[in-house]
């Protein structure tokens, strides 16, 4: 029987690798140049991580995690997690290594697999790869507006145009409790026709219903006297100052935006902006960015009160809908059938910084230069008369030129 890589997981294959290092190196050029540092923290924690930092509330938790016991069934076992998201082990890596301690605020971005147990489906796989950016230490709007321009400058590095900032504001702990409590009472007669996971958010996180995709339960959001209460605004007035800074500061970058009371993102650390960038080339699918403020995370990770915020984007579904990069072509394939002359022109090539690779099955001259056409830019000619005579032929597989070099240097 064939063995095939596991449901939700994908090759990614040479073809298409140079459209991922692009993606790669297009947000390093884009963060880097914000000021954000790389980090890179381990693709397995501490289950509680998760637990504590996610949200027992989120389907993440609840449905999605890959978790192991490990080290047996003694006093000595753990529980570990392959990480779901990248935020809550970055928080965990901030206060390990007290990073508190350097002067704010600190901005760090990451490129890294993921791994959610859920359904597959077009730019979603099992193992995923998000790319993102967090800050910690600042509390003013102008970092919420740093991380949003500083998304947008990264999509637009990749070519996409097309994008929608969606914005809202949840409010800091005061606000969100009194908006908690509002939803709660309008929804209560309607509670019973509402799916099992609402039913549990209800208790647990009610603005976390708002997300839910059921199409009984988005009937019951558009009743009249619950749309009322969802849109009422809850939010006190240094929140409402902070949401309209952050705005002023978006409409002069001129970033593309627009207030969505409804959004509410699927985690429960969020306060304060929350907002997702949409684009319209992914369809129905069109988020392609998801970020937010996080104010009292790194506190409820055990380290000291600290503002934070970020983003996320899935690497899969940037893939789905930016142009692709064709592979680039080796600088030289060699035409030879000396092996042991080949084998050291290469070498020499390499060491220069040249990719360069030749034929190992003793094709004819015709097959090899056939293979160059496809691969290189030019090909090395090395027969008999260029070994006796020493020098190379180099043919431009592109305008058919075919030209001496004595020196390799030359080239």
């Amino acid at each position: 029987m064939t063995i095939k890589a596991q449901r939700g997981t994908k090759d990614i294959l040479p073809e298409e690798s140079a459209t991922w290092q692009m993606i790669r190196e297009n947000a390093q050029k884009v963060f880097q140049n914000a000021g954000f540092g790389e980090i890179s923290t381990p693709v397995f924690e501490a289950t509680e991580l998760f637990n504590r930092g996610v949200g027992d509330s989120t389907d993440i938790v609840n449905k999605e995690m890959y978790t192991f016991c490990v080290g047996g069934a003694d006093k000595n076992s753990s529980s570990i997690t392959l990480r779901p998201e990248n935020t809550a082990g970055v928080v965990r890596a901030y206060i390990e290594h007290n990073l508190n301690r350097i002067s704010p605020p600190q901005k760090f971005w990451y490129f890294a697999p993921m791994f959610r147990y859920e359904r597959p489906q077009a730019g979603r796989q099992r193992q995923f790869h998000q790319v993102g950016v967090e800050m910690f230490g600042a509390s003013e709007p102008i970092a919420d507006a740093e991380v949003i321009l500083t998304a947008v400058e990264f999509l637009n590095s990749l070519g996409l145009n097309d994008l929608t900032v969606e914005l809202n504001t949840l409010g800091c702990k005061n606000c969100k409790n009194a908006y908690r409590e509002a939803i709660k009472e309008v929804i209560k007669p309607y509670l019973d026709e509402m799916c099992d996971d609402c039913k549990m958010r209800y208790e647990k996180n009610p603005l976390r219903m708002l997300d839910c995709k059921n199409d009984t339960c988005q009937k019951i959001f558009e009743k009249e006297e619950v749309k009322k209460v969802i849109l009422k605004d809850y939010i006190c007035d240094d929140c409402r100052e902070h949401f309209e800074t952050l705005t002023g500061y978006l409409n002069s970058l001129n970033i593309n935006y627009k207030i969505n009371k409804m959004l509410v993102r699927g985690l429960d650390y969020y306060n304060r902006t929350v907002f997702e960038i949409k684009s319209e080339n992914l369809g129905s699918q069109s988020a392609v960015c998801g970020g937010g403020r996080y104010d009292g995370l790194v506190e409820m990770l055990g380290g000291q009160p600290t503002p934070a915020i970020g983003f996320a984007m899935g690497v899969e579904r940037l893939y789905a809908i930016i142009n692709k990069k064709d592979p680039e072509k080796l600088d030289y394939y060699i035409v030879s059938t000396n092996t042991s002359e080949t084998i050291k022109l290469a070498r020499s090539l390499r060491n220069k910084n040249k990719k360069v690779d030749y034929d190992f099955q003793g094709k004819k001259f015709s097959k090899q230069l056939e293979k160059a056409s496809k691969v290189a830019n030019f090909a090395l000619i090395l027969g008999d008369d260029e070994i006796e005579q020493k020098f190379y032929s180099i043919k431009n597989l592109t305008t058919g030129e075919q030209v001496k070099v004595f020196n390799i240097d030359e080239l």
